[in-house]
């Protein structure tokens, strides 16, 4: 992966919430590979990845909100796998603070969903454009490469991927 990362077209400038958020991620692996979305600066360059999800909305559960966003940005229908990973996510985005608490799920996506394609174009609430890819953890969260977000989630499915 020594490309250089690509730049979203027309960045939307986003900064995080000023108080704790509850989010839900989706874990889908094709040969051993997890697919997430591009995370821009504001110039737009990619700086990171993340997997797809959102926000989990008052009343609405981790699962149901997971399933929902999948059908929203990708139109497909998800299988949850197991039981969720849970963690706490500080970080500066730009130089805001953001606060999240999210669930992590592995899922399964439909039987020859995305079937030879790498790059996976999807629409954001709010009509931000988006680019998902399958990414080899090898090749994130080093020096010259996307950082893979939220911080720590690459050590938990390195020591999770060990304990198999």
């Amino acid at each position: 992966m020594g490309d250089k990362p690509k730049r979203r077209p027309d960045p939307a400038i986003w900064r995080p919430a000023q108080k704790v958020r509850v989010k839900v991620l989706g874990l889908a692996w094709r040969d051993g590979r997890l697919l997430a979305a591009d995370v821009p600066d504001d110039s737009g360059a990619v700086k990171g990845v993340r997997p797809l999800g959102g926000t989990v909305e008052f009343g609405e559960h981790t699962e149901d909100a997971l399933s929902r966003e999948f059908r929203e940005e990708l139109g497909v229908e998800i299988t949850i796998t197991g039981a969720p990973h849970v963690v706490e996510n500080l970080f500066t985005h730009e130089g805001a603070q953001g606060h999240e608490v999210l669930f992590l799920y592995d899922i399964a996506l439909p039987q020859g969903a995305f079937a030879g394609q790498e790059e996976i174009p999807f629409v954001e609430d709010g009509g931000t454009p988006c680019l998902a890819r399958w990414h080899a953890l090898t090749d994130l969260d080093r020096p010259g490469a996307p950082a893979l977000y939220p911080d720590g989630l690459g050590a938990l499915l390195k020591d999770q991927a060990r304990s198999r």
